[in-house]
Parts: C-alpha cells; sequence; structure tokens
C-alpha cells in the first residue's frame, strides 16, 4: 500500500516539475500587439488598394473598370513584393493583416511556384501551384455555388 502511495505522490511530483519546465519553454505570444500589427498591415493594404481605385476615377475610369484594375494592380504588387522577398517580411510583421487580402493569396500562389520552380515547368510550378491555390478555388466555387442555391430558394420560394 505504502509503496503504491508513493508512487502516485512521484506521479504528482512529476507532473509538477514537468508542468513547470513547459511554462519556462513555452513561448508566450503578445496577442494584442500581434493583433494591432495585423489591423494596420490589414488595414494598410486596404488603404493603398483605396488610393489606387480613387487614382483611377479621378482620370475617368468608370467604378466597375476601376475595382477591376485596382484589383490587377494589388495581384501585381503582392507578386513583385514576394518576387523580391519582401511580402514575407511584411507578413511576419503584420500575421493575417497580410495574409487576408487577395494580396496574401497571390503570396501564396507565387511563392508555391518560386519555391518549385526548380523542379521545372509541368512537374514543379505546374503541379505545386495548386498547393495553395486549389483549395481556395474549389471551396470558393463550392461556397458560391450553395450560397447561389440559398439565394434562388430564398427569392422563388419563400
Amino acid at each position: 500500500m505504502y509503496k503504491e502511495e508513493l508512487k502516485g505522490k512521484e506521479k504528482e511530483e512529476h507532473a509538477k516539475v514537468y508542468e513547470a519546465y513547459v511554462k519556462e519553454v513555452t513561448k508566450t505570444t503578445p496577442l494584442w500587439k500581434n493583433m494591432l500589427c495585423a489591423f494596420v498591415t490589414g488595414g494598410a493594404i486596404c488603404t493603398v488598394a483605396q488610393a489606387i481605385t480613387w487614382v483611377f476615377l479621378k482620370f475617368g475610369v468608370d467604378k466597375d473598370s476601376a475595382k477591376l484594375w485596382t484589383t490587377i494592380l494589388m495581384v501585381l504588387i503582392s507578386v513583385l513584393l514576394t518576387g523580391f522577398h519582401l511580402y514575407g517580411k511584411i507578413a511576419k510583421w503584420g500575421g493575417a493583416g497580410a495574409l487576408v487580402p487577395i494580396t496574401g493569396f497571390a503570396n501564396g500562389v507565387a511563392s508555391t511556384a518560386m519555391e518549385y520552380r526548380c523542379e521545372g515547368f509541368a512537374a514543379g510550378i505546374g503541379a505545386k501551384i495548386f498547393t495553395i491555390a486549389g483549395p481556395v478555388i474549389l471551396y470558393g466555387t463550392f461556397t458560391s455555388w450553395v450560397t447561389g442555391i440559398v439565394y434562388w430558394l430564398w427569392t422563388r420560394v419563400l
């Protein structure tokens, strides 16, 4: 009986020591700082996009075309920043603020293409580029299809 009780106490002591060790080596994340950085980064990306849209509108481009050209330019800027190894630094500082907008998607696709370019166009870039783009296209298409069905049912049936 005494021997079994000692094992239980040893287990408890070992668990306490291990828990203290885990707390010591576990890196804590500064949540509020990370949220602020994400907010500033995402806001800066959106501010740049809005400024580009205003420039197009100022030069007489219609609103829909201005939005289209802004999207294209933001993707181009993201790909160029990825190519010059700058977008990764922005994403590291800004976290989700840099990864959520369309620029983050473009960065994901471009960085995958850059990473696997040494394997060739077909087996490298052609195959691996869809590791990021594939799920986004698949779930985006599926979600829009489901949303369309719900909208159709809402307007026709209900």
